[in-house]
C-alpha cells in the first residue's frame, strides 16, 4: 500500500470513529436561595392591640365579614389575600376564665378544637411569650367531612395557626387559616403573623 493511501485510510478510520467528546465544564452546585422573610404591615386595632398583617392582604368590610363568618359575635377584624382563600382574623369575646393558668386552658382549648372538626392533626401546641405577653398557641391541619348519607364530597382540609390570650376578662383569638395543600407556602407567614402580635 502506498504511503499516501495509508494516510487516507487513517483519516477515514478516525472519521468513522467520531470525534473525541469535548469535555463539558461541571455544573455549578444547585444553591437554592433562602426563602424571603414574610413582609407584614403593622396595624393598630385598638390602643392596646397591634397586629402584623401580610402585605397584599386587605381588610374585609363588615358585610364581607358577616357573609364569611356568620356568627352572633363577628370577628373584630378579618384580612384576606387577593384570592380570598387565606384569612387572618382577630376575635374578641368575654370569657369566664380569668385565671392565668394557661397550662389548664391549653387543654380546654385543645379539646374545643377537637370537637369542631372531623379530624385534627396537631403540628404544634404550647404556651409561648410574644412581645411580653403569654399566648396559648396551636398549629394544626383540620378536616371537616360531609357526613350526609350518599355524599361524595371530599373532606375540606385547612392549615391553621391559632393563638389565645386573656386580658381584662376578654379572650383574644388570633387565627390564620389557609388551604391544607398550601401549608408549605403559608406556614412561614402564619408564624410571622403570630410573632408580630403586640397586646399591652
Amino acid at each position: 500500500m502506498q504511503p499516501r493511501s495509508l494516510t487516507f485510510l487513517v483519516f477515514v478510520l478516525l472519521g468513522l470513529s467520531g470525534a473525541a467528546p469535548v469535555p463539558t465544564p461541571l455544573a455549578a452546585p444547585n444553591r437554592t436561595a433562602a426563602p424571603a422573610k414574610p413582609r407584614l404591615t403593622s396595624v393598630k386595632l385598638s390602643p392596646t392591640l397591634t397586629v402584623g398583617v401580610p402585605v397584599g392582604f386587605a381588610a374585609l368590610p363588615d358585610d364581607g365579614i358577616a357573609a364569611k363568618y356568620p356568627a352572633p359575635r363577628k370577628p373584630l377584624a378579618v384580612y384576606s389575600n387577593p384570592s380570598g382563600r387565606v384569612d387572618f382574623s382577630v376575635a374578641l369575646r368575654p370569657t369566664p376564665f380569668v385565671s392565668a393558668d394557661y397550662a389548664v386552658l391549653l387543654k380546654i382549648y385543645k379539646a374545643s378544637i377537637l370537637r369542631l372538626y372531623s379530624k385534627v392533626e396537631f403540628l404544634a401546641e404550647d404556651i409561648r411569650t410574644v412581645n411580653g405577653r403569654d399566648f396559648i398557641s396551636f398549629e394544626f391541619v383540620s378536616a371537616v367531612a360531609d357526613n350526609r348519607r350518599g355524599s361524595q364530597l371530599a373532606a375540606i382540609r385547612r392549615y391553621q395557626a391559632v393563638q389565645y390570650a386573656i386580658k381584662d376578662e376578654q379572650l383574644y383569638v388570633f387565627t390564620f387559616v389557609a388551604p391544607a395543600e398550601e401549608q408549605a407556602q403559608w406556614q412561614p407567614t402564619a408564624r410571622a403573623v403570630m410573632s408580630a402580635i403586640v397586646l399591652k
